[in-house]
């Protein structure tokens, strides 16, 4: 007895502690590529045109009107590429759809050789198959999952994904302008809030992945920093030219 409950016990606390986060839910890649690309691409725009030696009204505005094309460019991109991509599965999902109407029994031996190609025995992966096949809907999922390598209800949703990458983009590109509204009659303090930024979104970042918060942070501030110094060198370049 005492061997069985404690053979419970741990299979509860695997139960417990075995969990995955989402990869899939179509909001993550669009959050972080937003953040970062909103940082970025403003922090880019914003010194390349201070680079030019213009008014502090001039590289505000620049800074506003880059905010506001970016999230909403970020935003219809996202949406429109997430849409077709659901679009792709939905039309693929018809075909599966349609051969599991016309050719059921086709399709059964299709999943049985699919199961015995990952060692199961034929006699078992046939009667599997077979009873997986029982429910139409339940066969479509198994199919979509072994042939398409998807979940059909785990698609990642377009509004999901164009909301997250206009918010994050909008709030990344935001910081760049942030010191110039609260006053700020230079570049550097923009620069540095960015550059923090940059920092900050990487470590976070490094939350859901196997990097490191340092690592992953300091990579953000490299890349966002070079960025942000060859638009400088390139507007001042060009500032002096006209």
């Amino acid at each position: 007895m005492s061997i069985i409950e404690t053979e419970a016990t741990l299979h509860e606390a695997h139960r417990d502690n075995h969990t995955h986060r989402d990869v899939n839910g179509g909001w993550l890649r669009p959050a972080v590529f937003g953040a970062m690309d909103g940082l970025v691409s403003n922090l880019a725009l914003m010194t390349g045109v201070a680079g030019g030696a213009v008014s502090q009204q001039t590289i505000v505005i620049t800074g506003l009107a880059g905010l506001a094309a970016g999230a909403f460019s970020m935003a219809a991109g996202e949406y429109t590429s997430v849409a077709s991509q659901r679009e792709l599965v939905q039309a693929e999902l018809d075909v599966e759809r349609h051969q599991l109407r016309k050719h059921p029994v086709d399709e059964m031996e299709e999943l049985a050789a699919l199961y015995v190609a990952r060692g199961v025995e034929p006699a078992l992966a046939r009667e599997v198959a077979m009873q997986l096949s029982r429910d139409p809907e339940q066969a479509l999922e198994i199919h979509a999952r072994e042939e398409l390598g998807i979940d059909p209800d785990d698609l990642p949703s377009p509004v999901v994904a164009a909301v997250s990458s206009f918010g994050s983009f909008a709030l990344g590109a935001l910081l760049p302008v942030l010191p110039y509204l609260l006053g700020a009659a230079a570049l550097w303090p923009a620069v540095l809030l960015a550059l923090a930024g940059l920092f900050a979104c990487g470590a976070l970042v490094a939350r859901v992945t196997a990097r490191t918060w340092w690592y992953s942070g300091l990579r953000q501030l490299v890349l966002g920093g070079a960025a942000a110094a060859l638009t400088y060198g390139l507007g001042a370049l060009f500032g002096a030219a006209l």
